[in-house]
């Protein structure tokens, strides 16, 4: 996979942070929950973090949430092209632009047709809430599995190991509201 530009800025900030901190990748992925083959390629730039993940970081790194969500560039229009490129599959575009810093943070966020997370699920402290505009998604909680359909949500601890799958034949598309204390 090509390196992405934006996606190696955020994983130097990440490896910086953590050498700052001197934290070793085995302490890093006590705390976060993330392999260390998982932490080394967010740090490269060969993995796309999520927001989520994005987040579980931070508070690790006891940084606040915008230092690794924001691009050098503070522009709204920068920021949200830099949210849309966060993973492979999805595109998040924030609602709430300048709350960085806050513990709730809204996205709305765009899932490929058939598509699911790559690598281990997330978890992370605080709350999500998800509500399907559009289309058929499973978000599986621990090992339960919530099928949602357009019109539907769902409020869950997000501690709990968590991923998004879509399950439709289109793209579907969720508003979710992120609780991080």
């Amino acid at each position: 996979m090509a390196k992405n530009k934006e996606v190696t800025h955020v994983g130097v900030r990440i490896r910086q942070a953590r050498l700052d901190k001197k934290l070793s990748l085995d302490a890093m992925a006590n705390e976060t929950g993330l392999s260390k083959d998982v932490i080394k390629k967010i740090e490269s730039g060969e993995q796309r973090p999520s927001v989520g993940t994005l987040l579980q970081l931070s508070r690790t790194l006891q940084l606040a949430s915008g230092f690794l969500l924001k691009e050098s560039d503070d522009s709204v229009e920068a920021r949200t092209d830099a949210y849309t490129k966060r993973t492979d599959h999805y595109a998040y575009t924030p609602l709430s632009p300048g709350a960085e810093n806050n513990h709730l943070k809204a996205f709305r966020i765009v899932v490929e047709a058939g598509a699911s997370h790559e690598g281990v699920g997330f978890q992370h402290e605080g709350e999500e809430f998800a509500y399907v505009l559009d289309g058929d998604v499973e978000i599986q909680v621990g090992d339960h599995i919530n099928v949602l359909k357009t019109g539907e949500s769902l409020h869950f601890n997000s501690g709990v190991k968590h991923d998004l799958r879509n399950i439709g034949d289109h793209d579907a598309e969720l508003i979710v509201v992120v609780y991080a204390p």
